[in-house]
């Protein structure tokens, strides 16, 4: 009894120290609900409010047609623009005139970019450690509801258009995936 007993108490401290976020779940239908789910989350992470800084290219797009920032800008060694044009350099701490802002104005990690990626890739980028920031389900939720760029989306000023689904909507959708297993659409 004691070895079953270590080895139940070794298996949860794995289980919470690990960095994968699948979520064991024994309730029928969760893998259905967790992929709808899915599906209005990839909408807003499909939206060019997104992709924008998300891409996987040296430089960030913009507008809602993604086009190739303008001025030559570059992502830079450290994805906050090219020594003497920062990001920061424009975008200050909240939209100005037509140029958008936040506190902290950057792009993802190349790592962390999703261009032209299908539904099954996306969700495995989101959900992959060293794709997504090193981020447990938690974390990813945390991110999407609190994180200064991702709230911008939702009020990008301009003539850019906010994603398709209001912020608590996607959050909520967010969390249901999450929750019922993080399970991605098949390739």
């Amino acid at each position: 009894m004691r070895v079953l007993a270590t080895l139940g108490t070794l298996a949860c401290v794995l289980a919470l120290t690990l960095p994968a976020l699948s979520v064991v779940s024994a309730a029928p239908g969760d893998e259905a609900k967790s992929l709808a789910a899915f599906e209005t989350v990839a909408k807003v992470l499909n939206h060019p409010r997104c992709m924008n800084c998300h891409t996987t290219v040296a430089w960030p797009t913009q507008g809602d047609d993604r086009h190739r920032h303008t001025l030559n800008v570059a992502r830079g060694t450290d994805d906050r623009g090219a020594a003497g044009l920062r990001c920061t350099t424009c975008h200050k701490d909240k939209n100005v005139a037509n140029i958008p802002g936040a506190k902290d104005w950057h792009m993802a990690s190349l790592a962390q970019g999703w261009t032209d990626l299908p539904p099954a890739a996306l969700c495995r980028a989101v959900t992959d450690p060293t794709k997504n920031g090193n981020r447990t389900g938690a974390k990813i939720i945390e991110h999407l509801e609190a994180d200064r760029l991702v709230l911008w989306a939702w009020t990008p000023g301009g003539k850019r258009t906010a994603p398709p689904v209001a912020h608590k909507d996607f959050l909520a959708a967010a969390q249901t995936w999450i929750t019922t297993g993080a399970h991605c659409p098949k390739p």
